[in-house]
């Protein structure tokens, strides 16, 4: 690799003082010749100089970039959340670092660490770790923090998270409402908050309709770890539906407690021979895009991702700007998507 050009080199071609150089490049106020200034701007420009921010950001003490810690990138769900967080980012001049924490609470401290080493002016945060310690000490060092996905009770900051039990009580009644009964629950486990909520949806609909849940239905796995060749929710769909299909007698419906597990059921009951919807219906949760691309095409559970990130960004960016120091907490509500995954039991009644 090339010497990356320093304003030395500049100054050295301008024949003048690298404080010259460095006021004209900053666009200081500092009174400077003009045929000086357009010289100085010309070689910067032949030399294709690129300024060194991390330098000047420790100079001036300001940064305009935030940090963004997400669970896994390889669910699309935080994909567009993201690219919610990165447009209101780009409108408003900041830069974002983005942090896959590989749903690991030891990853995601660690990467909690080094933004701060980064000097980012604000956190955006869908936390995995049940301990809150080291968000607590950010903000009692003063950044701004704003919670996404999973809420954080423990901590006095800025939350847009969404209304998961309701989402779980709707796709369960809908599934009540098309005539089944026999209804099956597949999830990743239950160590983060939002799963327990829709978990907590399942039973409260079940229980709303006199319906006693099948415990042998009710498969959560018992580990969850971030493999590289296999989206994780996508495989632990295909587990945890071949243990299912064990059970003596079977479910007419599945709820699944994503779009990604939900894909993982599907291929296995067609593994299996079994089809989608006409011997077992199957419901997801977030209407993730890859939802209407799949054969049968998945009823689910919308939740608004590219709105949550542009929602928390704007929140965050808020706060930093002075236009509003107060915290928010704000729950999107969900609905549901009907598409070919489900219909109509015909086998009770």
């Amino acid at each position: 690799m090339k010497k990356q050009v320093t304003i030395y080199d500049i100054a050295k071609k301008a024949q003048t003082s690298t404080a010259t150089v460095s006021r004209v490049l900053s666009k200081s106020g500092y009174p400077v010749k003009p045929e000086l200034r357009e010289r100085i701007l010309k070689i910067a420009n032949e030399l294709n100089y690129i300024p060194n921010m991390i330098g000047r950001q420790l100079k001036t003490n300001t940064s305009m970039t935030i940090g963004v810690v997400i669970p896994t990138i390889t669910n699309p769900f935080y994909s567009s959340v993201v690219l919610g967080i990165e447009d209101i980012a780009r409108e408003r001049g900041y830069q974002v670092l983005l942090c896959n924490s590989h749903r690991s609470s030891k990853i995601e401290e660690e990467y909690l660490k080094t933004l701060l080493e980064k000097q980012v002016k604000g956190l955006i945060i869908s936390s995995v770790s049940s301990d809150k310690d080291e968000l607590s000490k950010l903000m009692k060092m003063g950044l701004n923090i704003v919670a996404i996905d999973q809420s954080i009770n423990e901590l006095n900051a800025s939350q847009i998270h969404f209304d998961y039990r309701k989402g779980g009580i709707l796709a369960t009644e809908f599934l009540i409402e098309k005539g089944h009964t026999k209804i099956a629950f597949i999830s990743s486990p239950l160590n983060r908050i939002s799963r327990q909520y829709v978990y907590e949806g399942y039973k409260d609909a079940l229980m709303n309709y006199g319906i006693k849940p099948n415990r042998a239905w009710i498969l959560i796995s018992s580990r969850e770890e971030e493999v590289s060749e296999m989206n994780y929710e996508f495989n632990n769909g295909i587990l945890m539906t071949r243990e299912l299909l064990t059970c003596s007698e079977l479910p007419t419906a599945i709820f699944a407690g994503n779009d990604m597990t939900a894909f993982g059921v599907m291929n296995e009951l067609n593994a299996q021979n079994i089809k989608v919807p006409e011997q077992i219906s199957v419901v997801g949760f977030d209407n993730i895009e890859f939802s209407k691309m799949v054969s049968p095409t998945l009823t689910t559970i919308q939740q608004p991702d590219y709105e949550m990130g542009r929602i928390a960004c704007n929140t965050l960016l808020d706060q930093l700007d002075g236009v509003n120091t107060q915290n928010i907490d704000i729950i999107l509500q969900p609905r549901i998507i009907e598409r070919n995954s489900t219909k109509e039991n015909e086998t009770e009644g």
